[in-house]
């Protein structure tokens, strides 16, 4: 259950490596968040679970200032914000509970992995909608899932 919010996260892994540096200030129009930005989020919305749920896995772990994103300092968050809730969700596997995600660890699994891939839709579509859409070998690729298993992440 655990690899599977580690999978995940190497989907995005994934999605960020084949994005144009210029192309994570797209927007969707509006007051809507950058591609940058829509990473941020998910790093710092698994910040804001550590944080309530179990702060001691924040150990070095801070929020991401959309002010001063780059790819890598999104990849570096993404990989360890990952990594400490792989921790959260281990531990809240074996106790049965995670302080704060009701009613178990199985649905706060599936609620983390559904706002994230709702995030990476909105990623998809604000880049299309700014001519800049990844070809169909990236995109098809957010869809193996087995193929994201092996990377080391």
């Amino acid at each position: 259950m655990v690899d599977s919010f580690r999978i995940n996260n190497n989907i995005h892994l994934y999605l960020l490596e084949a994005i144009p540096t210029a192309h994570l200030d797209d927007k969707a129009g509006g007051k809507g968040r950058t591609v940058s930005e829509q990473f941020a989020h998910m790093h710092n919305v698994r910040w804001m679970w550590l944080n309530a749920a179990a702060p001691e896995l924040l150990n070095g772990l801070s929020k991401l200032d959309k002010e001063l994103l780059t790819k890598e300092s999104i990849q570096q968050g993404l990989i360890a914000s990952s990594q400490a809730m792989q921790h959260l969700l281990h531990k809240g596997f074996i106790e049965g509970k995670i302080k704060g995600a009701k009613p178990h660890p199985a649905s706060f699994l599936a609620y983390l992995i559904s706002h994230e891939g709702h995030h990476r839709g909105q990623i998809v579509l604000t880049l299309k909608l700014n001519g800049h859409l990844p070809d169909k070998k990236i995109l098809f690729g957010l869809w193996e899932w087995g193929s994201r298993s092996t990377l080391a992440l």
